[in-house]
């Protein structure tokens, strides 16, 4: 078995933009995430974690990076779904996830279920949710964005 680590961060788009606001492959009341994709952190920190751990390098080196790259437009589900099917084709699978989200909003707590759902149905696995605050410091302690530290654990296919 091999683990992996990974990490993403996004500032929150201009209020302008109108963009919508997807964290942990669901849909938030709020800013949006400003990216090329939907700027799901969580999802893009376990994609990070799930090709760390398959020595398979990670989002940029699978998807590309900009507005022209092939993770632009694209939802987090979906890219957490490519990137199963990626490890698959070379001979892995994940086996567990963790994944903590670290801003002041949206509230992870009422909607951990559901994002512990949304997750694991787009691995195949189980994935635990956390969150924490960084107490007022830093750019997600003043609102600026959001970030995401995630783990997994993935083996070889039998």
């Amino acid at each position: 078995m091999r683990i992996g680590q990974g990490f993403d961060a996004h500032r929150f788009a201009d209020l302008k933009a109108g963009r919508p606001l997807w964290l942990a492959c669901l849909h938030w009341d709020g800013d949006g995430i400003a990216g090329d994709s939907d700027g799901d952190v969580a999802a893009h920190a376990l994609i990070d974690a799930l090709l760390a751990a398959a020595h398979l390098g990670d989002i940029g080196t699978l998807f590309g990076v900009g507005a022209d790259s092939d993770g632009a437009g694209r939802h987090g589900a979906e890219m957490l779904q490519a990137t199963v099917d990626h490890l698959k084709n070379h001979g892995m699978r994940p086996i567990s996830a963790s994944v903590v989200i670290i801003a002041n909003r949206p509230k992870i707590g009422a909607r951990r279920s559901e994002a512990e759902t949304a997750l694991s149905a787009a691995i195949g696995c189980e994935v635990s949710v956390t969150a924490t605050t960084t107490d007022g410091m830093g750019f997600t302690g003043s609102g600026e964005g959001i970030a995401a530290i995630a783990n997994a654990l993935v083996e070889p296919l039998e």
